[in-house]
This record gives C-alpha cells, sequence and structure tokens, in this order.
C-alpha cells in the first residue's frame, strides 16, 4: 500500500520506507550527539576550573553528584564513560551507517528499498531501545557507567550503578548494527539495478559496503564479551575476575546469586576484555571513517566537475583497508605486558594500514588537482576533511609503534590523535553530507550563510580544542584525571591549556547554533530544490526531491560509470548513469 495511505504510526513511526528508518536514524543520532557534546562540556568546566561550581547545571545535579554545584569524582567518571559511548555508539555510528548508509544506499543502486524492510525497521528500534537504556542509567541507583567507554574489569565487574544496564544497551546497539550490515550487504549483492556493475558503483557504496562487513565480523565478539561480563556481574561467574583481587583493603566476593557475599571465585583474565573489545573498537574506528571517505568522494567528484583520480585504487584501498583493520587491535595493547615478537607484528600491521588511507586521501587531492572547484558549504566540509584526517592518522603512527607509544599511552595525545579522527574528521564529512543531500531528502535547500557560519566557526574552535592536547600529552599529562591533572607537578605548565580548550569548546557549542536554526528552518522555508540541484551523475539525483515511496516511477538502467564530469565533446559539464547515450 503506498506511503501515503498508512495510517501515521505506520508512515512516520514503524515505517518500512528505509528513507523514513534513515531519516529516523539521523535525527536520533544528532539527538544524541548534541547530547553527548553537552556531557563534554561538562567535564571541560570541571577541568578548566577545578573544584569550582559548574554554572547553570552545577544547581540542577543532586547533591550525589555535584555537592554544592561542584562534580564529584565519581559523576566526573560517569561523564566521561557515557560521553564515549555515546559519541561513538550512539552518534556517529547510526549517523554515518544508518542515517546515510539506510537513505542514500538503495536510492545510488537504483532498488525500490533495502532487501530486508522488517529488518531494517527492527534494526533502528532495537537502537533505539538501546540508547534509552543507556541514559537511563543516569537515573538508577548509582548513577551511570564509570568505568571509561571501554569498560575494563577488572574496574567494572565491581562498579555499582549503572554498570549493567550498560552492558544491556551494548548488547541491544551490537544486535542492531548486526541486523543492519547483514540487510546493506545483501542489498548491494543483490539490488543493482540493470547495468551498474561492481565498478560502475560510486565510491560511498562501496565505502559502505566494506563497513557493514566490519561490523558482521568484529560486533560479535564484542556482544559475546558483553554477555560474559554481565554474567560476571548478576551471576556470578569469574569470565573477567582474577583470584585475589583486593579492593580497600577487602577481598572482592562473588556480586551476585548462590554464591552472593562469597569470596570470589576468580580465575579469569582481564586482558581477555581487552582482546575481545579492540578487536571490535579498532575496526569501529574504520567503520566511521569509511563512510566519512564515501561521502566525502562524492561531494569533491561533484564539486570538482571531475572523475575521482584512480577510483579502482580507491575502491581496492578500501577493501585492503577494511581486511587489515582486523589484525591490528592490539597496538592499544602494548603496555600490557606482550612480548615483543608479538609487538613486533602488530606494530608492521598498524604501519601497513597507514598505506590504503593514504591512497585515498592522495586520490582525492589528485582529484583536487588543478579543478575549478565550486566552493559550496558541502565542499568547504569535504575539504577541511582532508587535513583534519590527515593529521589524526599522522599523529596516529607514534602511537601504532611500541618504543614512542609507552610513553604516549593514556594521555592527553591518545585524546587529540583519536579525535582528529573522529571530530573534525569523521563529523566534519557528515556535515558535508547533510548540506549536500538535505535537497535530496527534503525537496528544500540550506541556507548558505547560516552553513559557512558554522563552517568556519567549527573548524577554528575544533583546531583550538584538540591541537593544545597534543602538547599537554607529550609534557606527560594523563587523562581521566577528575581535577585535570592538577595534584602532579609536571602539569603545573599545562594546565593553562585546559582553561583554552574548555572556552574553545563551550564556543563551539554556540557555533552549533546556527546548524540547529539552519536545519529546521529550511525543511518548512528553505529554497525549493530541483531532482538534480547539484548536476550530479549518481542514480538518487534521477529521482524526484524528495523521491516518492518506491524511490523510483521508473526502475532505472545504468549506461555509464559513477563520476562522468566534463566529458570531451559532451553538452554539459556532467553525464549522469541513468542517462542514455545520445545520438
Amino acid at each position: 500500500m503506498p506511503s501515503g495511505r498508512q495510517p501515521f504510526f505506520r508512515t512516520y513511526v514503524f515505517s518500512l520506507d528505509h528513507k523514513v528508518i534513515g531519516i529516523q536514524y539521523a535525527i536520533t543520532g544528532l539527538l544524541f550527539l548534541l547530547f553527548g557534546f553537552s556531557l563534554m562540556m561538562i567535564m571541560r568546566y570541571q577541568l578548566a576550573y577545578p573544584m569550582t561550581p559548574v554554572p547553570f547545571i552545577g544547581g540542577m545535579l543532586s547533591q550525589a553528584n555535584a555537592s554544592g554545584g561542584i562534580l564529584l569524582p565519581e559523576f566526573y567518571n560517569q561523564l566521561g564513560a557515557m560521553h564515549g559511548t555515546v559519541m561513538v555508539f550512539l552518534g556517529v555510528v547510526p549517523l554515518a551507517i544508518g542515517g546515510f548508509g539506510n537513505y542514500l544506499i538503495p536510492l545510488q543502486i537504483g532498488a525500490a528499498d533495502m532487501a530486508f524492510p522488517k529488518l531494517n525497521l527492527m534494526s533502528y528500534w532495537v537502537y533505539a531501545v538501546g540508547g534509552l537504556i543507556m541514559i537511563a542509567t543516569f537515573f538508577v541507583p548509582g548513577g551511570a557507567a564509570q568505568s571509561g567507554w571501554t569498560s575494563y574489569p577488572p574496574l567494572s565487574v565491581i562498579a555499582s550503578g549503572g554498570q549493567t544496564w550498560w552492558l544491556v544497551g551494548m548488547v541491544f546497539l551490537i544486535t542492531s548494527s548486526t541486523l543492519g550490515s547483514i540487510n546493506f550487504i545483501v542489498t548491494i549483492v543483490q539490488l543493482r539495478a540493470p547495468g551498474l556493475t561492481w565498478m560502475r558503483l560510486p565510491f560511498f557504496v562501496w565505502a559502505q559496503f566494506a563497513a557493514a562487513f566490519l561490523l558482521l565480523l568484529a560486533f560479535p565478539p564484542l556482544e559475546a564479551a558483553g554477555v560474559l561480563q554481565l554474567m560476571d556481574r548478576v551471576a556470578g561467574t569469574s569470565f573477567f575476575l582474577p583470584s585475589g583481587l583486593v579492593v580497600a583493603g577487602q577481598a572482592v566476593t562473588s556480586m551476585s546469586g548462590t554464591a552472593e557475599g562469597t569470596l570470589a571465585s576468580g580465575g579469569g583474565n582481564p586482558l581477555l576484555w581487552q582482546h575481545l573489545f579492540w578487536f571490535l573498537a579498532h575496526p569501529e574506528v574504520y567503520v566511521l571513517i569509511l563512510p566519512a571517505m564515501g561521502i566525502v568522494g562524492e561531494i569533491i567528484a561533484n564539486n570538482t566537475r571531475r572523475p575521482l583520480w584512480g577510483y579502482r585504487g580507491m575502491v581496492y584501498s578500501v577493501g585492503f583497508l577494511a581486511f587489515m583493520s582486523m589484525v591490528v587491535w592490539a597496538h592499544h595493547m602494548y603496555i600490557t605486558g606482550m612480548g615483543t615478537t608479538l609487538a613486533a607484528f602488530f606494530q608492521t600491521t598498524t604501519m601497513i594500514i597507514s598505506v590504503p588511507s593514504i591512497v585515498i586521501l592522495t586520490s582525492l587531492l589528485m582529484t583536487l588537482w588543478g579543478a575549478s572547484i565550486r566552493f559550496t558549504t558541502p565542499m568547504l566540509f569535504a575539504l577541511a576533511f582532508l587535513p583534519m584526517f590527515g593529521i589524526g592518522g599522522l599523529t596516529g603512527l607514534p602511537l601504532g609503534l611500541a618504543p614512542s607509544d609507552i610513553h604516549l599511552h593514556d594521555t592527553y595525545y591518545v585524546i587529540g590523535h583519536f579525535h582528529y579522527v573522529v571530530a573534525p574528521g569523521t563529523i566534519f564529512a557528515l556535515f558535508a553530507g547533510i548540506y549536500y543531500w538535505f535537497p535530496k531528502a527534503t525537496g528544500r535547500r540550506m541556507n548558505d550563510l547560516l552553513g559557512r557560519i558554522h563552517f568556519w566557526g567549527s573548524l577554528v574552535c575544533m583546531n583550538v580544542i584538540f591541537m593544545p592536547m597534543f602538547i599537554q600529552g607529550l609534557g606527560g599529562m594523563n587523562r581521566r584525571l577528575y581535577d585535570g591533572g592538577m595534584q602532579f607537578q609536571h602539569n603545573a605548565d599545562l594546565l593553562k591549556w585546559n582553561v583554552v580548550i574548555g572556552i574553545a569548546a563551550w564556543t563551539m557549542g554556540l557555533f552549533q547554533v546556527p546548524f540547529i536554526i539552519n536545519f529546521f528552518t529550511s525543511i518548512r522555508w528553505g529554497a525549493p530544490a530541483s531532482a538534480n540541484p547539484w548536476d550530479a551523475t549518481t542514480l538518487e539525483w534521477a529521482t524526484t526531491s524528495p523521491p516518492p515511496h518506491h524511490n523510483f516511477d521508473t526502475p532505472p538502467s545504468v549506461y555509464r560509470a559513477a563520476y562522468e564530469y566534463s566529458v570531451p565533446g559532451a553538452e554539459r559539464d556532467f553525464s549522469p548513469q541513468f542517462e542514455p547515450e545520445r545520438g
């Protein structure tokens, strides 16, 4: 039955239409990003002005979290753990994969919908339930999880409060990602339009295809680990709990079950959790990066009016990048005491994995070389992605080598590196995608002036936030310190940067206001957009803006490669995939 004749809840809440589900993912992901960013802004005040009441927010917090408006250490740990969890698992991944992937993959391959629409619906609602469980942990006795976003045992096993519910939420989120990845893979393999051979696929589809395989292969081990840690907490097992553990002078007892109150059996291995976690979490980094690269590739090709330079090399690099991301996880664990032989292996694979990333970046830079570039708002964000991701990648090399990582591990250097990859890297690419495909999803264009204000303010603030972290990290300042490190003498000259970073973070929050206003007002009052407002070549621009329920009035066929721009002798500077050869 056409979407317009269905009840409201079937059309907009429990819809089987991939476009509605994609928008649901995107809006939910953006809201979680805002929430996670807000948690960080509270943390930054505590770091900039330790032992000072937090303005506005401090008085609203309970005495159990903020005595007299001053954050307590336990609540600071909750904010840190939930900031990482929310931003990665509830914000960036659902927006990049669930939002952009769901909305665009069927359109870009000429399909009417995803292969399994009901599975798609289930994937979103399982994610939504997992997200609500995560947020609800702030209101359970003892507060939210406070063992870091990595949930390392034995601390996470013996922690009170919402750690149990954090694990339950993770099981929901991982299940959602697994369901979605199966759907993506089957859809891309089985539902491509006639003529859409593998090497005619848009680069964005290739990136989503590789990311789906990573989710399918890497997430289930973490789900198993989450269930095992859950059993350690609620069933008295000791998968990750070692023998003879003493906390505050007391021997650790079994958490629950028939053995509750007796000495824990022990015999578990905390390092087993680290292996299972990072076996997922490093591929997870590329789950964040690959869709971002796909978005940037689409936008750069369109705004340079040129085909992607080295398209085949980029495709092969995406595949190699996905494969190599599965064999580098232990570079997060050099200081756990692994032997030099094993460390040498992971150092080697870590250096190798930088090669395909460089190939993709180089191809994008070569596409720009000598082009007449259109500096649209999406293009500004896409161009900024290149140096920001480059900084993130280059600063990661010392962390991939055991001799230097021993000194840099758990310092602010690691935070600076990771955030350059994910914040001004991936999130800038996601903003680029929002500005680029907003006309297709809504039939309206976003305001260009507000978009440019959003871009330049965010770019400056991002760098002022994260660049000083390299200085702090090289100076030896450890992360996850409630007072920002003021208790250690060697941090004395580094504390001033906490104030600078805090001011930049709060200012960046203000620069998101133009985006929020632009996003919601443009849905109603933005300038009307045509079916192909950017003069692009891929299949999503063959249908109306916004597309109908079934995507295409006439099933499209593909006649050429994805990026036929500025073809010599052509009437126009773009030759869409869906238009047959003339003459």
